[in-house]
């Protein structure tokens, strides 16, 4: 119960008038950004964390509009995905299976409805969970010492680079380019490390520099090189409402999808993809007697959307209470949260209990705003889908340009973001997933840090990385994320395609 009192008071700050402000600012960026492929939420919060800074946002507003940009690009997914056919995420495929037959029979509105609707359930009851889950766990992180957390933060890494997909040796090898851009200047003992003799890199790289260059930038050099012309080719709308008959039969769904896509968002490294088509394919095992799942059934978009939404606020769990980001998304919030001296971990909530308690609250706040907002303007998002990309993604760049430059006032930021998008164009050609740079970039330092600490606090006896029963558990689980999906996909080879995109997914 004491919990549930300290979240009344987060709604005292929630409902604060710029709280409340960022928050509306934050679903609506996040709507328009996640409907359009080749942008999502990790360009559009790296991009305004250094307008935010030069705004002078408090770090609680600044936090709630990156988490409203976060979960509001999940139901911005949804509208391109089921209108063109076109996921904006690899967390939204799963609901293409089904929502773009519906827009193709004229049901268009239904599928965006059970969506809005689904998303509403799945945050809703999330933010209940990360009530509950998030102080227990942040009471039990405190038994973790630097060995626990060098061997967790190495789980994450296995963790996402297994989820990558069939070569999930491309996964551990972008994991590794990450942690060397990471190593690029002063190390703890202020020696400096792969400099080169430039002043400028003592510092190492910024990470919004990092991310913007292999995310925004190399998506133009993509566009570049191909040829994408020709109108996209919109699914019939309707009008965007449900029957009784059809929100009784996803009820239920919605539920138990919302359940379990909060528990995987809590696990470091799986995300909205395994969320949503781990929720697919268990309603179809559930409630496909028929057979309709594919062909257009409600339900299949009702299970997938429930799922990913209610994944963000799991995800929130081990990012506040662990200082583990489990996607790109969350490692740049990570990146934010350093910036601002506010180091995630077992004491967050205590010593930061406004924040916290604001952000849950802004969460469903946010989640009715998503509700209530985005239905009436679907005729207007059409018309933003209508927009080239080539013309789009372009303009995002450059305003990442002028955001960057306004912030470092220096050019040598913008050469190395280019320089970076060189890199991320190359790693897409080659297959390479872009999410684990990101991960490594941010988490890097930390590893090292805690790696560090362990061993001078043993004289160097490396058995302390097992000597533990949390490292051994750890350890184990490093082990069944490394095989495991390995297993399941030879078992699974329809989901195999999907979980092979998730370097897009936020």
């Amino acid at each position: 119960m004491e919990a549930f009192g300290l979240l009344l008071d987060g709604f005292g700050t929630a409902l604060q008038p710029l709280n409340v402000l960022v928050v509306f600012l934050g679903v609506l960026i996040g709507t328009i950004i996640g409907m359009l492929p080749g942008i999502g939420p990790i360009n559009a919060i790296a991009i305004l964390i250094p307008i935010s800074f030069a705004l002078g946002l408090p770090p609680t507003a600044m936090l709630i509009l990156f988490s409203g940009i976060y979960y509001g690009s999940q139901y911005g997914n949804s509208i391109s995905t089921i209108l063109l056919n076109v996921p904006g995420t690899a967390s939204s495929v799963a609901t293409a299976l089904d929502g773009y037959p519906m827009a193709r029979s004229g049901r268009g509105g239904p599928a965006l409805a059970i969506s809005a609707i689904a998303s509403f359930i799945g945050g809703t009851l999330s933010i209940f969970g990360l009530v509950l889950f998030a102080p227990l766990l942040a009471r039990w992180a405190i038994r973790f010492g630097p060995a626990e957390y060098f061997v967790l933060i190495v789980f994450t890494f296995t963790t996402i680079s297994a989820l990558t997909g069939r070569n999930f040796v491309k996964g551990l090898a972008a994991t590794a380019i990450g942690l060397a851009i990471a190593t690029v200047g002063l190390d703890l003992t202020n020696v400096a490390r792969f400099t080169f003799g430039q002043f400028r890199l003592y510092d190492g790289f910024d990470f919004v520099v990092v991310t913007i260059g292999l995310f925004a930038v190399s998506e133009v050099f993509t566009l570049v090189e191909q040829t994408r012309g020709g109108e996209a080719t919109v699914g019939k709308v309707g009008r965007v409402m449900i029957t009784v008959k059809e929100f009784v039969a996803s009820f239920w769904v919605m539920v138990r999808s919302s359940i379990s896509g909060f528990l995987v968002g809590v696990l470091p490294g799986a995300g909205a993809t395994i969320a949503s088509f781990l929720a697919y394919t268990t309603e179809q095992r559930l409630v496909d007697r028929e057979g309709n799942f594919g062909k257009g059934d409600i339900r299949g978009v009702a299970a997938p959307e429930a799922a990913n939404n209610a994944s963000v606020s799991g995800a929130m769990i081990p990012l506040l209470t662990l200082g583990v980001p489990g996607s790109g998304t969350t490692a740049v919030m990570l990146g934010a949260l350093l910036a601002l001296n506010l180091a995630p971990g077992p004491l967050f909530i205590t010593r930061n209990a406004d924040l916290f308690w604001g952000l849950i609250a802004s969460m469903y706040i946010g989640n009715v705003m998503l509700l209530v907002l985005n239905l009436p303007l679907v005729g207007l998002f059409v018309r933003i889908l209508l927009i080239p990309r080539w013309v789009l993604v372009p303009s995002v760049v450059a305003i990442a340009y002028v955001a960057v430059y306004s912030a470092t006032s220096s050019p040598f930021d913008l050469f190395a973001m280019t320089a970076f998008g060189v890199l991320g164009f190359f790693m897409r050609k080659l297959g390479y997933p872009l999410a684990p740079v990101v991960l490594a970039v941010v988490l890097g330092p930390m590893m090292e840090v805690n790696l560090r600490r362990a061993l001078s606090l043993n004289n160097g006896d490396w058995s302390v990385l097992i000597g533990s029963p949390i490292t051994i558990g750890l350890w184990i689980m490093v082990a069944v994320s490394l095989f495991l999906p390995q297993l399941l996909r030879r078992r699974k080879p329809v989901a195999k395609t999907v979980i092979e995109e998730t370097d897009a997914d936020g």
